[in-house]
C-alpha cells in the first residue's frame, strides 16, 4: 500500500472540496483531493448545470407560444426532446475542464479517484493508499434521498441523477415532491412538451413565504402543470405499463414515467466516520459554528456539514475553511446572509427570514414593504410585470427579503451584501441603478421605508415651508 503525507486531505471533488483544494494548493499547501466519483460532483453533473440548462431550453420553447402581446404570431415550438437533452449534456461538457483532474493536478493538487474512509482520526485508506493529514475537509455532499413508499423498490422511478439521461420524452410525468427540484423539473418538462403532475404531501416550496410561492405555483398551473398538495403517497405500482401513485387520502395519479424529489441526504455512510471520532446526526456531520466536526483535525463543509443545501453555500464554508485550516484564524459560520432561488419562470428568491418567521420573531418592530413588479418600467417594457418583492424591516435594517419575479435570483444578491455587512436600508435607498432596470426595485422597496417619513409627516411640511419662507 502506498503512503501519503500531506498539510491538506479533501475528501469530495464537489464545487467546496474544488474551491478548497484549488484555493490551499496556490496558497502554497501540499493538498491531496479524493474523488471516486465524477469530478465537478452533484451541482455539474446531476443538479445545478442540468436543471439550469434544461430550464433553458423550456423558456426558449415557451417563447414560441407567448409572442402574441409583443405583435409576433404564436405557435406550438416543435421540440426534439432528445436534443434538449443534449443541449445540456454539452453545458456540462463545456464546463468540465474546469473542474477535471487535468486542471486540479496543474495546480499541484494530488488526484486520487477512489472513495475514501476513515481508519485513525487523522489517516484516511482509498484503494491502494493511506493518507495522512494534518487537516481534513469533509466534502462529500448529498445525493437523492428515496423515501420507503410501499412497492416504489419495485418500480422504475427517476432521480435527479437519472432524469437527464433521458432522450425519449416523457408522455406523463408524476413527480413526488414540490420542493424545488420538483418545482423545476415540472416546468421544464411541462414547456418541452410532457404531461407533469407534482404530487406533494404537505405544501409546494412549504419553505418558502406562502404569498410569494403562491405566484409561481399559479404560473405553473396555468403553464398546465398539475400540482396537488396535501398528497402523502401512500403506494407506488406498475399496472399494466403505467405507473400509479395512491395517495393517503385514495386518489390514484397515473404516468408514464416517476421522478422522486423529496430531498437529499449527506453522503457520509462510506466514510467510517466512527473510525476517526466524529459525530454525525441525521442531517450529516455534526459541526460546530467553524465548520470543525467533533474531531478538530476534520472539518465539514457543504451539504455534508448538514445544513443549507446550496452550491454557493458549500464555496462560502470553502472559503472559512481556507481561512482556518492554512492560517490558523477563527472563522464563523453564519446563515442570516445566504440567499437561496428556485429557477423557475417566475423565479423565486429569498434571504433570512420569511414574513412569517419575521412576525413570529419580531412581533409589532416588523415593518412589510411591498413593491410589484407592475411598477417597474422594464417589468413593463417586456411584460413581466407578474411578481413582487417584499422587505422585511426592523429599526431601519432588512431582516428579509423574498423576491418572485423575472431575475430574482439577481435582484436577491445585492441584498445579500447588504446583510453580510450590516448595511442599513438608507444605503440602498441612496445607490443609483440604471434606468430602465429591474434593479431600481431593490431601491425603490428600500425607499418605500422611508417614504411616509418624507412625504406624510406634519413635520417635515412644516420645516419644508419655513426653510422656503427665508430662502433668498
Amino acid at each position: 500500500m502506498d503512503y501519503v503525507k500531506t498539510d491538506l486531505l479533501v475528501i469530495g471533488a464537489g464545487s467546496g472540496g474544488l474551491s478548497v483544494a484549488s484555493g490551499a494548493a496556490q496558497m502554497g499547501a501540499d493538498v491531496t483531493l479524493l474523488e471516486g466519483g465524477r469530478m465537478g460532483g452533484d451541482c455539474l453533473n446531476y443538479g445545478c448545470v442540468p436543471s439550469k440548462s434544461l430550464l433553458a431550453a423550456g423558456k426558449a420553447a415557451q417563447a414560441h407560444r407567448g409572442g402574441a402581446a409583443f405583435g409576433v404570431t404564436p405557435g406550438a415550438p416543435e421540440v426534439d426532446f432528445a436534443a434538449a437533452q443534449r443541449h445540456v449534456a454539452d453545458v456540462i461538457d463545456q464546463i468540465a475542464p474546469h473542474d477535471s483532474v487535468e486542471r486540479f493536478e496543474a495546480l499541484g493538487v494530488r488526484v486520487i479517484q477512489e472513495y475514501g474512509h476513515f481508519v485513525s482520526p487523522s489517516e484516511v485508506e482509498a484503494g491502494n493508499c493511506l493518507i495522512s493529514a494534518r487537516r481534513i475537509v469533509i466534502a462529500t455532499g448529498s445525493s437523492p434521498l428515496v423515501p420507503p413508499i410501499p412497492g416504489l423498490i419495485e418500480v422504475p422511478y427517476l432521480t435527479n441523477e437519472t432524469v437527464f439521461d433521458l432522450r425519449e420524452r416523457p408522455g406523463h410525468l408524476l413527480i413526488i415532491g414540490g420542493g424545488p427540484i420538483g418545482i423545476e423539473l415540472a416546468q421544464a418538462h411541462r414547456r418541452l412538451g410532457c404531461e407533469v403532475t407534482v404530487i406533494e404531501g404537505a405544501r409546494a416550496l412549504g419553505q418558502d413565504d406562502t404569498e410569494m410561492a403562491g405566484i409561481v405555483l399559479d404560473a405553473l398551473r396555468e403553464e398546465g402543470v398539475q400540482i396537488e398538495e396535501h398528497a402523502m403517497a401512500a403506494q407506488v405500482r406498475q399496472r399494466d405499463g403505467a405507473v400509479e401513485v395512491e395517495v393517503t387520502d385514495g386518489r390514484v395519479f397515473e404516468g408514464s414515467h416517476l421522478l422522486i424529489a423529496v430531498g437529499r441526504k449527506a453522503n457520509v455512510e462510506r466514510l467510517n466516520l466512527e473510525a476517526a471520532g466524529i459525530e454525525a446526526t441525521g442531517a450529516g456531520v455534526a459541526v460546530n459554528a467553524s465548520l470543525r466536526s467533533s474531531n478538530r483535525r476534520v472539518y465539514a463543509i457543504g451539504d455534508a456539514a448538514g445544513g443549507m443545501q446550496f452550491t454557493h453555500v458549500a464555496g462560502y464554508h470553502a472559503g472559512l475553511v481556507i481561512r482556518s485550516a492554512l492560517f490558523g484564524l477563527p472563522v464563523k459560520a453564519r446563515t442570516s446572509h445566504l440567499p437561496r432561488a428556485t429557477y423557475s419562470d417566475p423565479e423565486l428568491a429569498q434571504i433570512g427570514l420569511t414574513e412569517q418567521e419575521a412576525r413570529d420573531r419580531h412581533g409589532v418592530t416588523l415593518k412589510v414593504m411591498r413593491v410589484p413588479y407592475a411598477e417597474n418600467d422594464r417589468a413593463r417594457a417586456e411584460r413581466q410585470t407578474e411578481g413582487m418583492i417584499k422587505l422585511m424591516v426592523v429599526e431601519g435594517r432588512p431582516v428579509g427579503v423574498s423576491i418572485v419575479g423575472q431575475q430574482a435570483g439577481e435582484l436577491i444578491a445585492l441584498w445579500s451584501m447588504v446583510m453580510a455587512h450590516g448595511l442599513r436600508l438608507s444605503a440602498v435607498a441612496g445607490m443609483v441603478a440604471p434606468y430602465p432596470t429591474y434593479a431600481e426595485l431593490n431601491k425603490r422597496v428600500a425607499g418605500a421605508f422611508f417614504s411616509p417619513r418624507l412625504f406624510e409627516s406634519p413635520t417635515v411640511k412644516r420645516v419644508v415651508r419655513l426653510v422656503q419662507r427665508w430662502l433668498p
